[in-house]
């Protein structure tokens, strides 16, 4: 028995539903355990199936248990194969999660008088609360992550060029066990650290430089989320207090995270502390988001959000001020959700001064 799949059938009686197609491949990877899958079947009936091309087949037997595995060859349509299945089981109402304009258009034309519908809060619902284990391969991608920021507190020197810092941190995560990065490591220093999102380039880093660190490692395809904001020499007064503002910030709203607290009152906490140390208007993002088999999903702490948090999600709190011209100062940790406060999955230590 699948555990996960029995989840989402637990869902059917009270959305009118016998059936549910999955397309999206991280869903698909949720459910079975493997990557590359084309499409997943299940019934109320208790028939699940797998489709898969034959390419990944023999891996895919290989991996998969408790859910049947059909090939599909070269020259099979895998939606006119799905089509055919939902048939036989002779299903009313599917739902699915994801599928591109054309298969839906596939789908529509060859169940005539079964009723489709997009439900892909149904499957998040399960994917926002992480089970041991999840929990297990999340913990394990922030303790990779956490020595790749130790690379970064180890070598970073005036000199050493954004792309090379990044180079080593992936190096170092690698080299220790994970899977691969969860995305594109930023480093961003100097006025480039005023720029969120600032990925890395050949920009040499220089004595008294902010320097924003953002990395993520993955295992078992689940991924971590850490920044740090590091000063290369001696702080400046200003940098000093950028820094311990957006420190104060993540620190209130780390407190504030557990079960049954409102989403957009964690970011609140954090926002409003910096907007009364008067740096509201630099604070340019959500405090943020939801982290497992993808590095961005729900919940989401932002002043929008209508979630609740729940025990077992696993989210990171980031706050960060980016004033240009002068610099950008961002803290983040990924963070477990439990029923009394919340758990740091990423360990590394609050250091400004590197050198």
């Amino acid at each position: 028995m699948n555990s996960r799949v029995e989840a989402l059938k637990g869902s059917f009686e009270s959305e009118g539903l016998d059936g549910f197609l999955v397309s999206n491949g991280i869903n698909i990877r949720y459910f079975t355990g493997f990557s590359g899958g084309s499409k997943l079947l299940v019934s109320e009936q208790g028939s699940e199936t797998l489709y898969v091309h034959t390419i990944n087949y023999e891996a895919a037997k290989e991996c998969v248990k408790g859910v049947n595995v059909e090939p599909v060859g070269m020259k099979e349509d895998v939606e006119k194969k799905v089509i055919e299945r939902i048939k036989s089981l002779r299903l009313k109402h599917l739902g699915f999660d994801s599928v591109e304009a054309s298969a839906y258009l596939k789908l529509k034309d060859g169940l005539e008088g079964v009723e489709i519908d997009a439900m892909s809060n149904l499957v998040w619902s399960l994917r926002k609360v992480k089970d041991e284990e999840e929990l297990r391969f999340l913990k394990k991608a922030a303790d990779l992550t956490s020595l790749g920021m130790k690379r970064a507190y180890e070598i970073i020197e005036p000199g050493l060029k954004e792309r090379e810092l990044a180079s080593e941190i992936e190096y170092a995560m690698r080299r220790d066990g994970s899977d691969g990065v969860a995305f594109d490591t930023i480093v961003a220093s100097g006025f480039r650290s005023s720029f969120p999102h600032g990925g890395c380039g050949d920009r040499e880093i220089a004595e008294g430089d902010v320097v924003v660190v953002d990395v993520g490692a993955k295992y078992r395809d689940y991924c971590a989320d850490l920044t740090r904001t590091l000063i290369v020499g001696e702080p400046s007064p200003r940098q000093t207090d950028l820094y311990n503002i957006v420190l104060s910030a993540q620190e209130i709203a780390v407190k504030k995270v557990k079960a049954d607290v409102k989403a957009k009152a964690v970011d609140a906490a954090a926002r409003d502390l910096i907007s009364a140390k008067g740096y509201g208007e630099y604070f340019v993002h959500s405090l943020g988001h939801g982290v497992g088999l993808e590095v961005h999903e729900p919940p989401t702490l932002s002043l929008k959000s209508e979630e609740t948090l729940e025990a077992g999600n696993v989210v990171t709190v980031e706050p960060g001020v980016y004033v240009p011209g002068f610099g950008g100062v961002r803290i983040e940790d990924t963070v477990l959700v439990k029923r009394e406060g919340a758990e740091k999955l990423t360990e590394a230590p609050y250091i400004l001064q590197v050198r």
